[in-house]
């Protein structure tokens, strides 16, 4: 998510790539793989119709037993025939582990073709959606052509056995019975293709937003930034409501497949009930009539709620699934080329002015009151929470154009948190916070400032799209050249090659990602910088390069959240931040004013006028330099990180001296 601190980047229409021509689709595709395997479909077939002879028995062997045996006074008739339906059921069953195995052989074919194609697909394109295809769409494929297989053969031989049976009991049962029957077949095999249609539309709804809340969740910090929320929820409710009336739709088409079940499974039940004096009055003997109703309770009806419930859901996702595992362009499948991160999840980790959604950039700004200063407090309170301890309490400060402010305090005082109100990223609890004389939080503010925290954000691409993020225009080889050598950034592009040379983030050391994340502000339009120890990683020689440039910019105003004394020492300012309690002034009134100052400053300060602190436990090796010459008896050795009270072994690191008292 990108919004530029300058006029918004003009949108050029891309070149449309010839289209393709139409593949088959997955219906006509599933018609050629089971002809190709034909051999396999006729050894299921054989295998089902002992399924067929079972569901015959069930329903005939019932008649029989009542007309020929029971009803007859010959109880061993009556048991005969429902011995017979008893050794028809385990027959079947034998038939059915044999289909098993046959649908085996026809399904695992289908999940190697797809797989051949996954897998070809990802080393022709790189498609970096393979893996999730390979383990899981796959699988879905597979599975659920399986189970179609099963629901779709087990329907046509059971209704092709009842059928039979009934026709044999007695034509007019299956005139009763055969009509609603195929009335609810038929409305459903009508409502497959625009249900399938309704599924798919749904799951692209559903993968939208996802898609969309994968992109603002990283970048919440930029969206609040750049003042979006309003353009990113409407846009999500857009989504919101694109899902919601494909649900809808998808909804009422799936009332057809209730129809259907009551019309083809229920009505010839309530019909043979109803009719059943006409029929008995017609001949048919009261057995067929209670084996009609056997063979649509026990046989039709779970048949035909297997074949509606499974074939208009999971043939509608299969539908999908294949469509887009095998036969959708790559180009439909993959979201605009993105550049890969480092630096934290965030879109913006480094916290440059970039946030909203790419599809709305930033609208021309009206020109900002020319007295307006450049950074504005006014009774600023913030607390996390609304039971906390406020953070800030009353904070009024104002920075005025070409200002350069230093804020310094102990470690988690609130620094960071002023810096992420002053960029927007948080709002007040009470109070307003105003950059170039607009709310902060305003769609014009949002190219009027840049925050670059500690952790910067640098992508995989050129050195020059990494410093050029944040300007919608085009920006000269020289002005990139002249700030990068201002910010002292020079040395680390000669060391890569040029404004053209591809970033590995990873390669980088996190103080030249700094220099690169500094650049790139600098580069800006942004008057405002906010620094929030933003050269934490850079030595101080660097570190003071750096904010002389921000200082120096033409028409610029800097904010450093400092961590030495000398960058303190260079602002104009210095904001003095002790709990809710601030002090603002320069360096020797502070001295006088500000216990906590002096306090900052002897523990930053030199000593003897000549000495510089040690340099922060970073090293390595596990060991820092003493204090700088200046210090009694210092002969530069090094001590090692050790609890204090400990010495370090002479001759440590190939020093030979004695020490002499350090």
């Amino acid at each position: 998510m990108k919004v530029s601190s300058g006029a918004p980047e003009p949108l050029s229409p891309a070149p449309q790539p010839a289209s393709p021509p139409a593949p088959p689709g997955p219906y006509r595709r599933g018609v050629r793989f089971l002809w190709r395997r034909w051999p396999v479909v006729l050894r299921l077939a054989l295998w089902s119709v002992l399924e067929t002879g079972q569901t015959f028995l069930t329903g005939y062997a019932l008649a029989r037993a009542l007309d020929d045996g029971f009803l007859a006074g010959d109880e061993a008739v009556g048991l005969g025939w429902l011995g017979a339906a008893g050794l028809g059921v385990v027959v079947a069953a034998y038939g059915t582990g044999r289909v098993y195995r046959a649908v085996a052989d026809l399904v695992e074919p289908l999940r190697d073709t797809l797989v051949r194609q996954v897998v070809g697909r990802g080393l022709r394109d790189a498609d970096s959606a393979s893996v999730s295809r390979l383990t899981q769409q796959v699988e879905i494929a597979r599975d659920t052509f399986a189970g179609l297989v099963l629901v779709s053969r087990s329907f046509l031989f059971t209704a092709t056995g009842a059928l039979i049976g009934l026709f044999s009991l007695a034509p007019l049962l299956l005139l009763v019975v055969a009509p609603p029957l195929l009335a609810g077949v038929g409305l459903f095999v009508g409502s497959l293709r625009p249900l399938a249609r309704r599924q798919e539309r749904f799951l692209v709804a559903d993968e939208g937003i996802a898609g969309q809340l994968g992109a603002i969740s990283p970048g919440l910090r930029d969206v609040a930034a750049a003042g979006a929320e309003q353009d990113v929820a409407e846009d999500l409710d857009r989504g919101i409501a694109t899902e919601y009336a494909a649900a809808r739709s998808l909804a009422r088409w799936g009332v057809l497949r209730t129809a259907a079940l009551a019309t083809g499974g229920q009505l010839p039940l309530v019909l043979l009930l109803v009719t059943a004096p006409w029929l008995l009055n017609r001949g048919v003997t009261p057995g067929a009539l209670v084996g009609a109703i056997a063979y649509v309770a026990q046989a039709l009806l779970p048949a035909l709620h297997n074949l509606i419930h499974g074939l208009g859901t999971s043939g509608a996702r299969l539908a999908v699934v294949l469509r887009r595992l095998a036969w959708t362009p790559q180009a439909a499948l993959s979201g605009p080329g993105g550049a890969e991160a480092d630096g934290g999840a965030g879109g913006g980790a480094d916290g440059d002015v970039q946030g909203g959604p790419a599809s709305a950039p930033v609208p021309a700004q009206a020109p900002a009151p020319a007295d307006a200063p450049a950074l504005q407090l006014s009774s600023v309170t913030f607390a996390y929470g609304p039971r906390a301890e406020p953070v800030l309490r009353d904070l009024s400060l104002t920075v005025p154009r070409g200002g350069h402010l230093a804020v310094v305090g102990p470690s988690g005082i609130g620094k960071s948190t002023l810096a992420g109100l002053v960029a927007g990223l948080l709002e007040p609890g009470g109070g307003a916070v105003r950059v170039g004389g607009r709310s902060v939080r305003g769609r014009q503010a949002v190219g009027r400032r840049v925050l670059i925290p500690q952790e910067a954000y640098v992508f995989s691409d050129t050195v020059r799209k990494n410093l050029e993020y944040l300007r919608a225009d085009a920006v000269s080889d020289a002005e990139l050249l002249a700030a990068a050598q201002a910010v002292g950034l020079g040395a680390v592009i000669e060391r890569l090659g040029g404004l053209a040379a591809e970033v590995d983030p990873a390669a980088l050391s996190a103080g030249e990602r700094q220099l690169i994340a500094l650049t790139r502000a600098y580069v800006s339009y942004a008057p405002l910088a906010l620094l929030d120890e933003a050269t934490c990683h850079l030595d101080p020689v660097a570190e003071a390069r750096a904010e002389r440039a921000f200082a120096a910019r033409p028409g610029g105003t800097l904010v450093v959240i400092a961590h030495r004394i000398s960058s303190a020492r260079r602002a104009d300012r210095i904001l003095v931040m002790d709990g809710t309690h601030t002090l603002c002034g320069r360096h020797e009134e502070l001295l006088g004013s500000s216990s906590l100052y002096r306090e900052l400053s002897g523990n930053w300060g030199p000593v003897n006028g000549s000495s510089h602190p040690a340099l922060a436990a970073r090293d390595p090796y596990g060991v820092d330099p003493v204090a700088g010459p200046g210090l009694a008896g210092d002969r530069g050795h090094v001590v090692a990180h050790r609890p204090v009270g400990q010495v370090q072994a002479v001759r440590d690191l190939g020093d030979g001296r004695a020490p002499g008292g350090e």
